[in-house]
């Protein structure tokens, strides 16, 4: 991906939460030499990837397979005594986000406002396929089932629980209009806890077209270092 195209999703990311009243904490603004001089102090937000976050998947088209994250708060296995994660998401009309499971974590997504999201379940087999049987879900504490590949529409303010081995991809419902959509979770590590059903790339690689308009959580050991 582009830096110029990168800044330009964070320029409407920020006009769409501050649409829907969502405040991210003051350092998600920070220049590069506030970083700089908070290193030492910050070292929770580098060490836990706290912060902005791009991906196009490997699509090479952000708009039709990609997702915008903001992760506002994690924790790290085995390094310190947070047990749990949230964080912040854009989804935009048929914007998928591929078919993905997690071993460790389980997550609550949220639909905190905007448009519907779309998110198709199956269970996975022992060998990381999808699997036919019928998926069983809480929906708002209320259990539900689909099957194999069915549909659950989550309006503003409707959730789902996705527990660990749960294939799940997820999309905003076309006509329907952007949604903002919430990530309660246990911790969480994109660099060992993601089973995706195709190989994908998680974090792009960044063609330096324009200096960067706020760091992304792969830019820290890039620019910080």
């Amino acid at each position: 991906m582009k830096r110029s195209e990168i800044n330009q999703i964070l320029r409407e990311a920020k006009e769409f939460l501050h649409e829907k009243n969502f405040l991210l904490p003051p350092w998600a603004y920070w220049t590069i030499d506030e970083w700089r001089e908070n290193r030492k102090n910050a070292e929770e937000i580098f060490n836990n990837m706290l912060g902005w976050d791009i991906t196009d998947f490997g699509s090479g088209d952000f708009h039709s397979r990609g997702l915008f994250l903001f992760t506002i708060r994690n924790g790290k296995f085995n390094v310190d005594k947070k047990p749990y994660a949230e964080k912040i998401m854009i989804v935009e009309e048929n914007q998928e986000t591929p078919m993905h499971y997690h071993w460790s974590k389980m997550e609550d997504i949220i639909n905190r406002g905007g448009g519907n999201l779309v998110i198709e379940l199956y269970n996975s087999t022992l060998d990381n396929q999808l699997d036919t049987t019928d998926v069983h879900f809480k929906k708002d504490g209320i259990k539900g089932w689909v099957e194999a590949g069915g549909k659950v529409v989550l309006t503003p303010g409707e959730s789902i629980s996705l527990e660990q081995g749960m294939y799940h991809r997820f999309y905003g419902e076309p006509g329907k209009g952007k949604v903002l959509v919430g990530e309660v979770s246990m911790v969480n590590d994109d660099s060992a806890d993601n089973c995706f059903h195709e190989i994908i790339g998680r974090f792009p690689t960044i063609v330096e077209d324009e200096k960067p308009l706020y760091l992304l959580v792969n830019d820290y050991n890039t620019f910080l270092s």
